[in-house]
């Protein structure tokens, strides 16, 4: 076996050597020179710099370097040791190694089984390369010594205790370290031979410790080293402080494992259970006393066996409680029962709402349904498959503008039915967990919204309000209204299946209602599972009922009014209709009213009076100037504007057409912001006049010698439908003929180029619209006629219907015979105003 270093001999020869100083023989200088006049062979060395005065063990291993070792001994055992700039080059040439170096001495070479080398060389002096003798078979070069600039001044001394200083720290920190280390060191008067001392046990990178290397002044040399020892601090500071957090948190974690035992071996011998095996049997009673499905029996037990086995410090542990607790506490069996009665129900829904005759005679239905199901007996099995389902199940939509009862008629129905009553917004929703909930691999996950308010609600079979159904959003977290496809069909409800529960619930027994203010937002396969209920605006005269029988008591008992303090005369109301709300719906009423009687509360409080009758001028006094009057007249005494009626989401409305003309050549001009549809149909009435010029009476030069605008007012609200053809001719015809249009007359309609007249949508609030806009007379298309049908029997009286099925129906009926006939008259006094300032309705109409 061939010699080889232990780590003993290594320490010997490093602490030894360069800490004590045994075994250290004299160089001559002069001696050292003569040999470096010659060339000397250059060892590069790979992830190491050699310092002077540093003991250093090799590894050489690379035949050329092996065959420099071998030839130095033979020689004078002087070496040149250089670091390499690239580790990974296998044999680096002059431009790949650094140029200043350390003059070493061989100590000692044995060689190795394999035909390497374990060499220990010692450093002498720093070097710097003059010339680049020769490469092969391995590096020389010509070489100068270069040794340090040693200063003794002040700065040297400062430099000399900050290193020693935070060198002593640096030591502290590291393990193994020597307990005479720190003393030798203080003992080492040479500044250089310090810093050697220190930068060749201290791990640095090439870089800096090259820098070292190559510094001329020694102090420049503690500098670096200064910097390089406060780092290794830092990084050795945060490592043990990591380490006895570690220690700290393993050491608390053990203790309370073993308290934990002792304190379960305690309870054994006291023969109590401990608190996790009371709380499983406890989650165990509960799963009993539930009577869950079999389903979810099934996976209840499942998760309570593995709760069982898990310790409770366990981050599961908590998770699996809850859904245990969701699952216990949800009333799978608990079913409120229904009164059927008929009358009852009746009563109720009269006490709570006026009108809405469709609505009540769709819960009545819904009441006679089950009634008879139950008192016959039918069995669900005596039924095909899903026809108990579709008997049995109720999913209503109520759509209509604003204001008009929809969310607190769900309220009623729940009251007439004697059900739990439960709602959830629909509004903005754009995620579809917020229906089926999320999976219990996310953190903090929940169920849906419908399960938590069936949750809330305690029964199984609740009244389920889901309002605006129509603005339901959607993006990338998914599409809310293919959710509700499930929630809302009476085939499948019946074993919904929440993403967080995963098991089935049945929906089957709710009754969803949903609302909505329009439809055409709602998606096709959504509202083909919903029973459509519109809901359309009130009359003058309900609203007056509404106000006497439900808004005014509801008022007064907010404002802490007894009945004899306050009353309001039919007048007052109908001042207020008419003076201060413009609405479908009886919102806004209400809200007039309830300021109507904070103001008599108020002098009521003060002692002012005892009691007040509330008169129009009452009205006025409180509420302050009118905020609507009636325009149509105005609007209409000049030729060339005609009044047409639309339909928006919030309920119908009055729209006025405006016509002028101006000298050019025939150009058309459209504003108001309309949509294409509404463009064309202006275009199609435009054409229609000017090719119909003769028989109206006009001349044909007007439209070669004249530029044309049309607009639509409310430029800020956007417009689109193809109803206003009718509104457009007669606007245009008004114009070139000089006949203003009748002020009492309204119309809607769409046209054709061949001057038919087609049917329109939204007969009855539009019709609802002109009557609250004072109009006495409506033009409608003649097939249309069946719409009439569904609009209130005073308002059938009030207003005279023309049905037309050509434009020049239209143009007899709008326009007078001549033009000394057209003057304006005033409206009758029994009008609806509209608005009276120059801000649009926020809805934007549509003419369809």
């Amino acid at each position: 076996m061939p010699e080889s270093f232990t780590p003993e001999d290594i320490a010997e020869v490093f602490m030894f050597r360069d800490l004590f100083g045994k075994h250290n023989k004299e160089i001559d200088p002069g001696k050292l020179n003569t040999i470096l006049q010659d060339e000397l062979p250059i060892l590069p060395l790979r992830n190491i710099v050699a310092l002077p005065m540093a003991v250093i063990p090799l590894a050489v291993g690379i035949p050329r370097s092996v065959k420099l070792i071998e030839e130095a001994l033979e020689g004078g055992r002087i070496i040149g040791l250089v670091a390499m700039k690239d580790p990974t080059i296998e044999e680096p040439g002059p431009d790949q190694v650094y140029e200043t170096g350390t003059v070493a001495v061989i100590l000692r070479v044995v060689h190795t089984d394999d035909g390497a080398l374990q060499v220990i060389v010692q450093g002498l002096e720093r070097f710097r390369v003059e010339d680049w003798t020769a490469t092969e078979p391995y590096l020389k070069a010509r070489v100068a010594l270069a040794p340090e600039h040693t200063e003794d001044d002040l700065e040297s001394k400062a430099l000399r205790q900050s290193l020693l200083e935070v060198a002593l720290e640096v030591a502290a920190l590291l393990p193994n370290i020597p307990e005479g280390a720190a003393s030798f060191l203080e003992q080492v008067k040479d500044n250089r031979q310090l810093v050697y001392i220190i930068a060749a046990n201290l791990q640095m990178d090439i870089d800096e410790e090259q820098r070292i290397l190559e510094a001329d002044s020694v102090n420049e040399k503690m500098r670096l080293l200064i910097s390089a020892l406060m780092r290794e601090k830092e990084v050795l500071s945060l490592r043990r402080k990591i380490a006895e957090e570690a220690s700290e948190e393993m050491n608390r974690t053990q203790r309370e494992y073993y308290l934990r035992q002792q304190m379960e071996a305690i309870r054994k011998e006291l023969g109590e259970s401990d608190e996790q095996t009371a709380e499983v049997e406890e989650y165990r009673r509960k799963i009993e006393e539930a009577k869950l499905p079999e389903e979810a029996e099934k996976e209840a037990l499942r998760e309570l066996k593995r709760l069982e086995k898990m310790p409770p410090q366990a981050a599961e542990y908590s998770v699996i409680k809850t859904y245990l607790d969701w699952l216990v506490e949800l009333p799978w069996n608990v079913l409120t029962e229904d009164n059927l009665d008929i009358e009852h129900a009746r009563q109720v829904l009269d006490e709570d709402h006026y009108d809405l005759e469709k609505v009540k005679e769709r819960i009545l239905e819904y009441l006679a349904v089950r009634k008879l199901v139950k008192e016959r007996g039918l069995e669900e099995e005596e039924m095909r498959e899903g026809e108990m389902q579709a008997a049995m199940g109720a999913i209503l939509c109520f759509v209509g503008p604003p204001g008009v009862g929809k969310t607190s008629l769900g309220r009623s129905i729940a009251r007439a039915l004697g059900r739990k009553f439960t709602r959830m917004s629909l509004g903005g929703m754009r995620d579809e967990a917020e229906i089926r909930g999320h999976r219990r691999t996310y953190i903090g996950a929940m169920p849906g919204r419908i399960i938590q308010a069936i949750k809330r609600a305690g029964a199984r079979n609740p009244v389920f309000m889901l309002d605006e159904v129509d603005k339901i959003g959607m993006d990338w977290r998914g599409d809310p209204s293919s959710a509700l496809l499930e929630v809302l069909d009476p085939q499948q409800n019946f074993a919904f299946r929440d993403h967080y529960l995963d098991v089935d619930f049945d929906l089957s027994e709710v009754i969803f209602i949903t609302t909505a203010n329009t439809l055409d937002t709602i998606p096709p396969p959504l509202r083909d599972r919903m029973e459509i209920i519109e809901l359309e605006g009130y009359t003058e005269y309900e609203k007056i009922r509404i106000a006497q029988g439900y808004l005014v008591p509801r008022q007064r008992r907010a404002n802490g009014l007894r009945k004899d303090e306050i009353s309001f005369t039919e007048d007052a109301l109908r001042a207020i209709i008419r003076d201060y709300t413009r609405e479908s719906g009886v919102r806004n009423l209400e809200r007039e009213i309830g300021r109507v009687c904070r103001k008599v509360a108020v002098k009521i409080a003060a002692n002012e009076i005892e009691r007040m009758e509330v008169t129009p001028e009452v009205v006025r006094e409180f509420l302050g100037k009118p905020k609507y009057f009636f325009e149509a007249a105005l609007r209409t005494e000049r030729p060339g504007v005609a009044t047409g009626l639309a339909w928006t989401p919030v309920g119908g409305d009055v729209l006025f057409i405006e016509a002028t003309k101006m000298p050019g050549k025939g150009n058309l001009t459209i504003t108001g912001q309309l949509g294409d549809v509404m463009e064309e149909s202006v275009r199609i009435a435009f054409s229609w006049v000017q090719a119909n010029a003769d028989a109206l009476g006009i001349d044909s030069e007007v439209f070669a010698n004249s530029n044309f605008h049309v607009h639509v007012p409310a430029g800020a609200i956007p417009k689109d439908g193809p109803s206003a053809g009718v509104t457009m001719v007669t606007a245009l015809v008004s114009l070139l003929t000089n006949r203003a249009v009748r002020p009492d007359v309204g119309m809607t309609g769409e046209i054709t180029l061949r001057g038919q007249v087609l049917p329109i949508g939204g007969v009855k609030q539009k019709v609802l619209a002109a009557h609250r806009a004072g109009l006495k007379t409506v033009i409608l298309p003649d097939r249309n006629e069946p719409d009439l049908d569904d609009l209130p029997k005073d308002i059938r009286e009030q207003i005279h219907f023309v049905l037309v099925d050509s434009i020049e129906q239209v143009l007899e009926t709008a326009l007078p015979a001549s033009k000394n006939d057209h003057q304006a008259k005033e409206p009758e006094a029994e009008t609806i105003p509209t608005e009276a300032t120059a801000d649009a309705p926020v809805a934007e109409p549509m003419l369809n």
